[in-house]
């Protein structure tokens, strides 16, 4: 069965009445997390809400004022997914996010027109597409698509918008001979005779259950974003169609703004300006990696020639990392030594290293693990890795101390 969203892509608000309401779950991603969502599944007598299908996502939308959060086709029905309970044989007032549903027909029927001009154009199968939340890709049976292919391809599909051929919708059964010149990648197991065909005028006329506009220039306009190796030598298209184009040249003139302001230079001038940037940073980064290698040695040896120094060494920096802290402990005898080295926020994050004599580390490590929520492993008399939060450094400092004390006393 077709339903009202497929006859008429265009309405934004339908009346019909509630066919069953059943308890049910939704698992919905909730802070990155997936989760359950207790509800109920409603089936209606019709629909203008799009079960998702075709490699388009579902509607959002509202029944009555109750919000819904997932629409799926279950046999002939779309089984509507709400947090409260609706009366069955209640007649009920059906509403549409018309913002993200036109988009999906602007992204839909533009990856028909890509589809079919570059079958056309250069041979290119599509075996698959992806309409993405921010940018949609078409996946081409072919290992390389060139630079001036995808130029000939945008001018093309642009061209056929502005020429404002009409997009009709035919339902077709299986002895219609006009089955012959339509593509298809194969009808689903449950598929049920009329078939419903996307028919470009002159163009293309495709098996499809999504939602499209009803002239290609309804899409305003189609971007190529351009190529990224696919799998199994594919190359997958990425492309904006209509209102996603404007979003983005938005977005782009805003950045374009910023950048600006940062580097002081026109956007002409952008790459040249970050380019110089990038070369001084790198350059900067090494003298300060000179800067702490010579810092690590002078420390290790103002501690080898203090008179007064003792048989445990403790440092923390704020700036440093893993090779700064073995250079100090490469130069101090930790056989006799018990070195305990931190660098990072004081209390954050950061990265740490004991060095000594191998039973006191063997022994300290894991203490020194639980102390600094870290994480990290040891052997032949250093222990070292990552720490979640240093701001017990303090008591593991006292810690090492009187347990090195011990050592020394035991020794003696």
């Amino acid at each position: 069965m077709a339903f009202q969203c497929q006859r008429d892509c265009y309405m934004k608000e339908f009346v019909t009445t509630v066919a069953s309401c059943c308890p049910a779950e939704l698992k919905q991603e909730i802070g990155g997390k997936k989760e359950s969502v207790s509800g109920f599944t409603v089936k209606l007598q019709d629909t203008i809400l799009f079960p998702e299908g075709g490699g388009q996502p579902d509607d959002h939308g509202l029944i009555t004022d109750i919000p819904v959060l997932r629409v799926t086709r279950q046999g002939q029905d779309a089984a509507h997914f709400v947090a409260s309970p609706l009366e069955v044989g209640q007649e009920v007032r059906v509403k549409v996010d018309w913002e993200r549903r036109f988009d999906h027909m602007q992204q839909h029927s533009g990856q028909h027109l890509i589809t079919a001009l570059a079958e056309s154009m250069f041979g290119h199968m599509t075996t698959s597409w992806e309409l993405g939340r921010q940018r949609s890709t078409i996946e081409l049976d072919t290992p390389v698509v060139k630079a001036a292919q995808v130029q000939a391809l945008e001018e093309a599909v642009n061209e056929k918008i502005r020429a404002h051929i009409p997009v009709n919708v035919k339902l077709l059964y299986n002895d219609s001979p006009e089955l012959e010149k339509v593509r298809s990648r194969g009808l689903p197991d449950d598929h049920a005779w009329p078939i419903r065909i996307v028919d470009i005028e002159g163009v293309d006329a495709n098996m499809c259950c999504g939602t499209h506009v009803s002239n290609l220039s309804h899409l305003q306009v189609i971007k190529l974003l351009g190529t990224e190796k696919g799998k199994k030598n594919k190359t997958n298209l990425i492309f904006l169609a209509g209102n996603r184009v404007l979003k983005y040249a938005e977005k782009s003139y805003s950045t374009e703004r910023s950048l600006v302001a940062l580097l002081k230079t026109g956007p002409d001038e952008h790459v040249e300006a970050v380019d110089k940037l990038q070369k001084s940073m790198k350059l900067v980064q090494k003298t300060n990696l000179n800067l702490l290698r010579d810092m690590a040695l002078l420390i290790a040896h103002n501690f080898k020639n203090d008179p007064r120094r003792g048989n445990f060494f403790s440092l923390h920096r704020k700036e440093g990392d893993h090779e700064f802290m073995n250079i100090i402990v490469n130069e101090i005898n930790t056989q006799e030594t018990l070195v305990f080295l931190t660098v990072g926020e004081e209390k954050g994050p950061g990265l740490f290293l004991l060095a000594g004599p191998s039973e006191q580390v063997t022994q300290l490590g894991p203490r020194l693990l639980q102390l600094l929520q870290g994480k990290g492993a040891g052997k032949n008399g250093r222990f070292q890795g990552k720490a979640n939060s240093l701001a017990r450094r303090g008591e593991v400092e006292a810690f090492l101390q009187q347990r090195c004390n011990q050592f020394n006393l035991q020794e003696e």
